[in-house]
């Protein structure tokens, strides 16, 4: 039975592909390893895009939580 929780819908994204969308308009797709109560997450193997387009590999990155508007599966 899936629960109506936030944190329950980032846990099934767990080890997923997704898309975080930062305020100011920055895009991240990376493997969700890890997240905290303040949605702060660590993304692996994680790409910065564009209009779409992968700009930069970056590997692994920790985002602050305060900063994400959206996150989504890929």
């Amino acid at each position: 039975m899936e629960s109506e929780r936030p944190l329950d819908a980032l846990n099934s994204a767990r080890n997923k592909r997704v898309l975080v969308e930062l305020k100011g308009g920055k895009q991240f797709v990376g493997k969700l390893k890890a997240f905290d109560i303040h949605v702060n997450v660590v993304l692996e193997d994680a790409e910065e895009r564009f209009e779409g387009e992968t700009k930069r590999k970056l590997g692994i990155i920790f985002i602050r939580g305060d900063t994400i508007i959206m996150i989504s599966p890929e």
